[in-house]
C-alpha cells in the first residue's frame, strides 16, 4: 500500500449547521463544500487544514452508518482517511495481509473519491478509510 497522505478526519455530529458554525466562528476555518452522500445516509461539509481535510458527517437517518455511530458512542472522530493511488488495489493488499474489510470493493464516496474501509478489528480499533481518484 502506498499511502500518500491524510485525506481527510472524519468526526460524526449531531447537527451540521451547528457544526459548520463552531468550526467557522470559533477555529476560523471555511467550509467549501457540502454533499448528501444519499446511499451513505450522511450528509457531509468539508474544511481545508493545511493539506488536510476536515469531514463533518450528519446522518440523514438514523439508521444510517453515522446514526448508529453517534448513538452508541456519540460525536466525535469517526475515521482517518488514507489518500492511495488506487483504492481497489489498496483494499486487495489490505486483505492479503489478514485485514478484515468493511468493504470488499470500492464505493462513491464524497467528492467523487473512490472509497473503502478497513474493519476498526483489524486497524488497532480505529475505522480506516483508503481513497483514491
Amino acid at each position: 500500500m502506498n499511502i500518500s497522505h491524510i485525506e481527510h478526519i472524519g468526526i460524526a455530529v449531531n447537527n451540521l449547521e451547528k457544526s459548520i458554525k463552531y468550526y467557522e466562528e470559533v477555529l476560523g476555518l471555511k467550509c467549501y463544500n457540502i454533499e448528501e452522500v444519499i446511499d451513505q445516509k450522511v450528509k457531509t461539509a468539508f474544511f481545508m487544514v493545511g493539506d488536510t481535510k476536515i469531514e463533518l458527517l450528519e446522518s440523514t437517518s438514523p439508521d444510517g452508518p453515522i446514526g448508529k455511530f453517534i448513538e452508541k458512542k456519540g460525536q466525535g472522530i469517526h475515521h482517518i482517511a488514507f489518500a492511495v493511488p488506487n483504492a481497489s488495489e489498496a483494499l486487495k493488499s489490505a486483505k492479503e495481509k489478514g485485514v478484515q474489510l468493511v468493504d470488499k470493493v470500492p464505493r462513491k464516496g464524497a467528492e467523487g473519491l473512490n472509497i473503502g474501509f478497513l474493519h476498526p478489528k483489524s486497524t488497532q480499533g480505529v475505522l480506516t478509510e483508503l481513497c483514491s481518484k
